[in-house]
């Protein structure tokens, strides 16, 4: 949590400025029973009305002062903690993006979600209170024990006993909860990962009837999240009976004491009523401090979290964006060499022993059934994971030698799951190149057969397409895609299946425009079915992470068993085949 203070650079003289003020407020409050104890002593005992009306005057400015000062403390300590968040998520967003899908996959979205908000936002109002009032309360307290000390030193002496009390209370409940926090927390990560879970698959669930099998999954992860809330509650609500009884005795110990010295003219009444003030704006202000106590620890415990993932580092040695690259021109496209992957945490490799070439302006065909390994072959290409031996090399070159940015700006990708942003059609294309005239966009557009039904839209390429692109068609949301990733120009495109959703007439033509108008860049189409890959340059055919086989689709049909079997269920309308060994059937 100390390391995240940092993000207060820059507001210094709000840090500085809102506990000032503040204890001003506290200094103009510690006069006041002193006020109340002359007025009682000289303007009510004395029948003196002009002397309380002028103590009521002075009583009145009292407040005003204290109000404007606790209205600016207010303005600089919710200028610094709302400043402070801002910097805070726009740095944990900037190292998110920055991290790998080897860190993403084993932090889960879930855990950022939470991380970014909910303990963003608690951390700030930690740092809000702590500027208001983890001054104020303790200048308080121990300022009201040295006024006490000047009314009356033998009466004084509670109040030494009853401060080390509720200290030992508060403190001793803070240490007992903050771990207990970090589990709530823990908790409400597991409540979020499975309502976007739920949310995310909500038509799969309702086609497989499982709502009620869900619907007992949330509850009892609730009610894990709720017991423990109310566990740590429970300790926390100890707190204000317990500094309540303590303060309450404390106060008719001040009482029993004051009204024998009173008796024995020690002490006046109204320096009773001082004392007992005092012990009242020790009540308050020990329970103000508990509560920011409560908030704190919430806060530290939360700062901690958010900490965790700001020192989780890419697992990647990135080389530098300014790094000259000199490619080899007469290189393959692509090149695999002795490729082998194996997942973080994973107990096998995914891939083994992966080697194969493509050439400039070739177009490769990747088939085999779910969990073979395809799309993890096509990931390594724009360095989404790290191989874990061997090398991928891009025009001749390792891409662990590139930067990011020189890779990916080479390559152009349509993932397996369509993902449009909200905003219009041409604002989507733009995410592969914002500088994209119109008619760059038709022609995009032309290639990959989206022109078909954005020219029946009312509003055409200005129409607005909705957060996931929930208003469209899948086929259409992986046309616009393709149309999006041809925007870039690649030199390498990927189709990670991404025309799954499109009917076989329209699949021929993408793949007829793409040999026709783009013949330079190098092709990696993954697919299920047979007639979307039947005519590439080469085919490879996985299973179980290795490449059971290699070549045109005649030489296939000739040596490879398992081509022969998706062949034979798709083309020929043969009997089912094992998906894990063949693909779906068509």
């Amino acid at each position: 949590m100390k390391k995240l203070l940092c993000y207060l650079k820059g507001y210094e003289k709000e840090t500085v400025l809102a506990p000032l003020f503040k204890m001003l407020e506290a200094l103009f409050e510690l006069f006041v029973p002193l006020v109340m104890a002359a007025v009682i002593d000289q303007g009510i005992g004395g029948s003196d009305k002009p002397y309380i009306v002028r103590m009521c005057m002075l009583l009145i400015a009292l407040g005003v002062i204290g109000l404007v000062c606790s209205i600016t403390a207010q303005y600089f300590a919710a200028k610094a903690a709302t400043g402070f968040s801002t910097r805070l998520r726009h740095e944990l967003f900037a190292h998110i993006q920055g991290l790998s899908y080897t860190e993403m996959d084993t932090l889960g979205t879930s855990t950022l979600i939470t991380r970014m908000t909910s303990d963003i936002n608690q951390v700030q109002s930690g740092v809000n209170l702590v500027l208001r009032l983890f001054l104020r309360s303790p200048f308080i307290v121990f300022g009201a024990m040295i006024m006490a000390f000047t009314v009356d030193a033998k009466a004084a002496l509670i109040f030494v006993v009853t401060i080390p009390l509720l200290s030992i209370v508060v403190f001793g409940i803070m240490l007992w909860t903050m771990p207990l926090y970090k589990k709530v927390q823990a908790a409400l990560d597991q409540v979020l990962g499975l309502t976007r879970e739920n949310l995310t698959g909500v038509r799969v669930i309702r086609a497989f009837n499982k709502e009620e099998e869900e619907l007992s999954r949330y509850q009892e992860k609730n009610e894990t999240l709720t017991g423990l809330q109310k566990y740590v509650g429970r300790i926390s609500g100890l707190m204000n009976p317990i500094t309540y009884v303590i303060v309450n005795v404390s106060i008719i110990a001040l009482l029993y004491t004051g009204a024998i010295r009173v008796d024995s003219g020690i002490l006046t009444q109204g320096q009773i009523v001082a004392l007992v003030n005092y012990m009242s704006q020790i009540l308050v202000e020990l329970v103000k401090l508990a509560n920011l106590i409560i908030t704190v620890t919430k806060a530290i415990a939360c700062g901690n979290r958010v900490q965790s993932v700001l020192e989780v580092q890419n697992s990647m040695e990135l080389a530098d964006v300014e790094q000259k690259i000199e490619t080899d021109k007469n290189a393959p496209a692509v090149v695999f060499d002795h490729v082998c992957l194996t997942y973080a945490g994973a107990g096998s490799e995914s891939l083994t022993d992966i080697s194969f070439t493509a050439k400039h302006g070739e177009t490769i065909g990747i088939i085999g059934g779910t969990g073979s390994g395809k799309s993890s072959v096509v990931n390594l290409i724009p360095r989404f994971y790290d191989v874990t031996k061997g090398r991928v090399l891009v025009d001749g070159v390792d891409v662990k030698e590139y930067s990011p940015e020189v890779l990916r700006s080479r390559i152009g990708i349509v993932p397996q799951k369509a993902v449009l942003f909200a905003g219009t059609i041409a604002e989507n294309l733009r995410w592969g190149n914002k500088e994209a005239s119109e008619k760059e966009c038709r022609r995009a557009c032309q290639l990959s057969c989206a022109d078909d039904f954005i020219e029946k839209m009312p509003d055409k390429y200005n129409t607005y397409i909705e957060q996931g692109g929930t208003n469209v068609s899948g086929g259409q949301k992986q046309r616009l895609c393709i149309a999006r990733a041809l925007l870039k120009k690649p030199k390498v495109l990927i189709l990670d299946d991404s025309t799954s959703a499109v009917d076989t007439a329209t699949d021929a033509r993408i793949r007829r425009a793409f040999a026709e108008e783009i013949p330079d860049t190098t092709k990696l189409i993954i697919a299920q079915r047979i007639s979307s890959i039947q005519s590439a340059d080469r085919i490879i055919v996985m299973d179980e992470g290795k490449i059971s086989g290699f070549g045109t689709h005649e030489e296939l049909m000739k040596t490879n068993a398992i081509y022969q079997e998706v062949y034979n269920s798709q083309i020929k309308g043969g009997g089912d085949f094992d998906e894990n060994r063949g693909g779906e059937q068509a």
